[in-house]
């Protein structure tokens, strides 16, 4: 199937895929979006395939016969001026052909040792680190973002260092009050805690063929970054909901609230189903200034399997299909987004922005390793950054008990 056909084709299921939510068929409608993932994935192999096809269908140059072509005597007019046809040298091509040990010209070679002065270019197999161009590093993030929707909705500082901020855990007196004119105002008694953000490494290595690394340049780009994408986005998001917050790991959400005394932000709900009951509840522990800009996160299993067959007192669907506002639906007006870092049946209500903190201390590199003997090259792609929650009244976590 070639591209054109592909977009024509998904387009088309893309739009019967919406009809069916539009009509209340959503077990249909997940049946269609299967499909769609099928289309992408047969897509996407026949794709490497043709590029591993045209990179052992390597044409002979054409050496043109100068034999009877000379101009006759008096034939040449001279010139005033010789203009030289340059073009613009573009980095992320470069950055392509040394990750696929091509050679660069003189221009290529300039542009990659002023873009990378601590690794010149010696085009030979030593593990270099290369600089990754602005527009990979966003089609990395952006891939990442896609696929993990709870990425996308915290917005990380960029501070080189440990970043500390301090976090307010109650006022245990002296709070604001109204008195009579006898009575002095009571000194405020406050309890601080503090989140430090050091730095973690994430880190994802995409082994590569020398075989399928005669992949045309232009093929290049697509697959690291759908590759690093794909995995680092997984990592990432898993650590957001439920990394450890130790030295090796960020912290996440679930951790935070399964670690405060009594667990006042967790709702455990019956093992044979989740109720009206269970979402109100989970509702009423969130802040009132954090529900504007929260969100309701699950696996796609819990999000139809659960979510999505909630009755209200009146035997109606609480659950209201709706993909206009990123999400799969809404609840109580909130939106409802599939997140493949939350296990079954657990269901976050969180506001990401205002109760998440990320800082990334050292931006998205790229390292190669050559393994000769396996005749294989390493991209290691990673970045420093770390993460943890800054206020947990942001959040409810429903999870299913006995």
């Amino acid at each position: 199937m070639d591209r054109e056909k592909y977009l024509e084709t998904r387009a088309t299921m893309l739009n019967d895929a919406q009809e069916l939510i539009n009509s209340g068929n959503i077990e249909a409608a997940a049946e269609k979006r299967k499909e769609i993932e099928t289309l992408d994935a047969d897509f996407e192999e026949a794709s490497k395939e043709q590029a591993n096809l045209d990179a052992l269908n390597v044409e002979e140059e054409t050496v043109s016969d100068m034999k009877n072509m000379s101009i006759s005597e008096g034939g040449l007019k001279p010139m005033d001026k010789i203009v030289e046809k340059t073009t613009a040298v573009n980095y992320e091509e470069v950055f392509a052909k040394v990750a696929l040990q091509r050679d660069l010209d003189a221009d290529e070679v300039n542009l990659f040792n002023e873009m990378n002065p601590e690794n010149v270019y010696t085009h030979n197999t030593t593990n270099t680190e290369i600089v990754i161009p602005e527009t990979v590093i966003s089609g990395i993030i952006d891939e990442m973002k896609e696929l993990h929707p709870i990425l996308a909705d915290v917005t990380p500082t960029r501070i080189k260092g440990t970043v500390k901020y301090v976090k307010r855990t109650g006022i245990p007196a002296g709070d604001a009050d109204y008195y009579d004119e006898a009575t002095p105002t009571a000194d405020e008694e406050n309890k601080f805690g503090e989140l430090t953000l050091n730095g973690k490494e994430l880190s994802k290595a995409v082994t590569v063929t020398w075989k399928l690394q005669a992949m045309a340049v232009a093929d290049f780009i697509p697959f690291i970054t759908r590759e690093l994408g794909e995995r680092m986005g997984a990592a990432k998001a898993k650590a957001f909901v439920k990394g450890k917050g130790d030295a090796k790991y960020p912290q996440g959400v679930i951790t935070a609230i399964e670690a405060e005394t009594s667990t006042p932000q967790k709702v455990s709900y019956k093992a044979d189903g989740l109720t009206y009951k269970d979402i109100t509840a989970a509702m009423a522990k969130i802040k009132s200034g954090y529900v504007n800009g929260a969100k309701i996160y699950a696996n796609n299993a819990t999000v139809w399997g659960t979510l999505a067959n909630i009755l209200d007192g009146q035997q109606r669907p609480l659950f209201i299909p709706d993909v206009t506002s990123g999400g799969v639906g809404r609840i109580f007006g909130i939106s409802v987004v599939e997140e493949d870092a939350m296990g079954d049946g657990e269901i976050l209500i969180a506001n990401m922005s205002a109760g998440y903190k990320e800082n990334v201390s050292e931006p998205m590199k790229l390292v190669t390793e050559q393994h000769a003997k396996q005749r294989t090259t390493d991209f290691v792609g990673y970045e420093v950054h770390d993460g943890g929650v800054i206020d947990e009244k942001a959040f409810a976590y429903l999870v299913k008990g006995v």
